[in-house]
């Protein structure tokens, strides 16, 4: 049974989702330079659906041998119940993921944490990885976000952060010499993860912190999903009229004219257009 599973879901990567989901995996990777030759990357595994995936599509592009690199497939468990650490290692069991898993007590040390403690715990998670990633001798971390992730921070930046940024591809860490940070599903929709899963009959972890025990508040990156929630459906909503619109927005920071900007910032500093002018 195991191995049936295992092989519906590596099967349908390459033949019927391979457009959906494949393609632009490996486009990320291609246009972005994701993977080097030598690299020795963390895949890292939350337990939820879009690592669950970036594992089997990082088993996938591996085992096309264009550039030799090394995969170790990490799990952080801050302090799941034993219901949920189980539900990701029978899931890493069933699709063939072979995780290495280590501890931590994020959770406990968030718990006492009133103001933005998903936040803190999405700050603190990424530290642990990079720690970790770096013990094992790897040289980068890779996040399962995905586009509409991308599109969403990139409209919640202006609606509610009063800024115009965007989830970079890849960046290198601030704190952890020599290691980088990368996120390969960058031109996946969401909605073909979410059919990926549910044909194969999938189920996968929501966030298991104590503050909720639930996915349906917290982002990966540490914002309230209701804010997240707004934004996506805003952008839904915006899509009945025009089509475009999620990729309209995805470009926009790719075209960003800095002449007509009343100021911005680069490397920490401001600048203003009086400077200049």
């Amino acid at each position: 049974m195991i191995e049936e599973k295992q092989r519906r879901a590596e099967e349908c990567i390459r033949k019927k989702f391979h457009k959906q989901l494949f393609t632009p995996f490996a486009k990320a990777c291609k246009n972005y330079q994701l993977i080097s030759e030598g690299d020795h990357i963390a895949v890292c595994i939350s337990g939820g659906k879009d690592s669950m995936l970036m594992a089997k599509l990082f088993q996938e592009i591996q085992r096309h041998r264009k550039c030799n690199f090394e995969l170790t497939f990490l799990v952080m468990d801050p302090g799941y119940n034993k219901a949920n650490r189980e539900l990701i290692e029978s899931n890493a069991k069933d699709l063939g993921i072979p995780i290495t898993i280590f501890e931590s007590e994020i959770f406990d040390a968030v718990d006492t944490i009133e103001k933005s403690p998903c936040y803190l715990c999405a700050r603190m998670r990424r530290g642990y990885l990079y720690s970790k990633a770096k013990e094992l001798g790897c040289n980068k971390i890779a996040l399962g976000h995905h586009y509409d992730d991308v599109i969403e921070t990139i409209l919640m930046g202006m609606l509610y952060g009063a800024q115009m940024q965007t989830m970079m591809p890849k960046l290198h860490s601030t704190n952890f010499e020599g290691m980088e940070l990368i996120r390969p599903l960058y031109l996946v929709r969401e909605s073909d993860i979410c059919a990926w899963r549910d044909y194969n009959d999938l189920h996968f972890l929501r966030c298991a912190c104590h503050f909720t025990e639930t996915c349906e508040t917290i982002q990966e990156d540490g914002t309230s999903t209701s804010k997240r929630l707004e934004t996506k459906k805003l952008i839904a909503e915006l899509k009945k009229t025009n089509p475009y619109i999620e990729s309209n927005i995805f470009r926009s920071a790719e075209n960003v004219n800095v002449d007509t900007l009343i100021a911005y910032k680069k490397n920490g500093e401001r600048h203003h257009f009086l400077d200049d002018y």
